[in-house]
């Protein structure tokens, strides 16, 4: 069975660029009306920014750690189809060990999942929708540097279980997708250091890192009738990292 998404309409939060850019690149290749939420006041101010093409893209700024921001962009975003959490931040040199730095990345990382589900129930309830929220490896594993960010991760595996589980009943199917190393400009602390790159190599059975296209792969499937008995699961997309 191909996979297309024609006459759907799919929102990407954290669409703008890195893994959520390509993810809504994918969707409108497969013919889906795509529309992105990002952090950015307009999408001209992406002009030019690596994993960043907005072509074709219906784009929004939106504060997505505000519940009342989002309550307020959906409202006047119309029905969807598909939902793809993709927002995400990090706060490196141990940054998220202090108070300011932890309560940023739970805000973003954490809270505005359930705030955007939330908001979008509705309308996934009305058209028997998917959301697939992406999350991370390190949901499953240990990141001395990053306290928040781990803790977030397997906070959204958790979440995407349980919503899973709650929201079955209604239509409206919950799954996720968890990267390992994936180049954008998150991971660039690894990726722009050999020695640090060679070494997280050297633990990747397929010996390579990830590309933005490898996760939007899952994401499709995940978000299409072929994976409509998948409920509450999260898929891992490392290449074989934490095997």
């Amino acid at each position: 069975m191909e996979i297309n998404f024609i006459h759907k309409r799919a929102l990407v939060i954290g669409g703008s660029s890195g893994i959520g850019n390509g993810i809504a690149r994918s969707f409108l290749d497969t013919g889906a009306e795509v529309l992105v939420w990002g952090t950015r006041a307009e999408a001209a101010m992406y002009d030019g920014v690596e994993g960043s093409n907005l072509a074709g893209l219906e784009y929004r700024c939106v504060d997505v750690s505000s519940a009342e921001a989002v309550e307020a962009a959906a409202s006047t975003t119309g029905p969807i189809d598909i939902l793809v959490l993709s927002q995400g931040t990090v706060i490196y040199k141990r940054g998220e060990f202090a108070p300011a730095g932890w309560d940023r990345v739970v805000s973003v990382n954490l809270n505005s999942l359930l705030y955007c589900c939330q908001a979008f129930k509705g309308s996934l309830t009305e058209r028997c929708g998917a959301i697939v929220i992406v999350s991370s490896v390190s949901g499953f594993q240990a990141n001395k540097g990053n306290p928040a960010y781990a803790a977030t991760k397997a906070a959204a595996v958790s979440l995407t279980k349980t919503l899973g589980q709650a929201w079955a009943p209604d239509g409206v199917r919950v799954n996720g997708v968890a990267p390992g190393l994936v180049d954008t400009k998150l991971t660039r602390v690894t990726t722009a250091n050999p020695d640090r790159l060679q070494a997280t190599l050297a633990s990747i059975p397929t010996g390579r890192i990830g590309t933005p296209a490898d996760i939007s792969s899952a994401v499709l499937f995940l978000a299409s009738p072929l994976a409509s008995y998948i409920c509450g699961q999260t898929l891992i997309v490392d290449g074989g990292l934490t095997l």
